[in-house]
């Protein structure tokens, strides 16, 4: 009978804690989501409802959208396109500012729809032998003696806005099966989110790392 009653504690507490880590995502989705509504509502709160007379929740997400449309109505014309090159070289006189935005306009324009500024994800042996390091093709490159490198960024973990740039030879790069979203999941987790098998080629053999 002990034995029974032990095996049912197992499972209710077993059920109860699979319950909690389905929760959690949930909870902290939505606890993010009011954080965003709750912080453009009191930038726009203070300004609106005095006109309006009472208070609209959500407002401030509204508004906040409505001017991201606005935003990108004005960069898609010829004017806000100078503006915004006037800026970007603003920042780029500015080191750390500099690489901070040309990093994550990078990486925003890879999730974007025209976006082509990761191509795939492969990895490299960095730091060390053995050792083996996400990295995201941005280009290609030929050398003066018709060698072709490929141009890789590779980001830190887990913020991927900041990373360094590597020029390497084709042949030291490793493909992967990997898509840019689940490379990008990989760093941002620290390696908590990322598909179990991992297929690569390595040395003309194919096989799981």
């Amino acid at each position: 009978m002990s034995s029974f009653l032990k095996k049912v504690r197992v499972q209710i507490r077993n059920k109860i804690l699979t319950g909690v880590l389905a929760l959690i995502p949930i909870a902290v989705t939505i606890y993010l989501i009011r954080l965003f509504v709750e912080f453009f509502d009191n930038i726009v709160s203070p300004i609106i409802d005095p006109y309006i007379g009472f208070h609209i929740p959500g407002l401030g997400i509204v508004v906040f959208f409505i001017i991201l449309y606005i935003l990108g109505l004005f960069v898609s014309n010829l004017l806000g396109k100078k503006l915004l090159l006037l800026i970007e070289k603003w920042l780029n006189y500015i080191p750390i500012a500099g690489t901070i935005y040309r990093t994550a306009k990078q990486i925003v324009y890879a999730f974007s729809v025209q976006g082509k500024g990761f191509e795939k994800v492969v990895f490299i042996e960095y730091p060390r032998s053995g050792i083996w390091t996400i990295a995201f093709v941005t280009g290609e490159s030929v050398g003066k003696d018709g060698a072709e490198f490929y141009n890789l960024f590779v980001p830190t973990t887990p913020n991927p806005t900041s990373g360094w740039a590597l020029f390497i030879p084709k042949e030291d790069v490793i493909p992967s099966e990997m898509t840019i979203e689940q490379g990008l999941k990989a760093l941002i987790s620290g390696g908590a989110v990322a598909p179990q098998k991992m297929s690569f080629i390595r040395k003309n053999k194919k096989g799981n790392e």
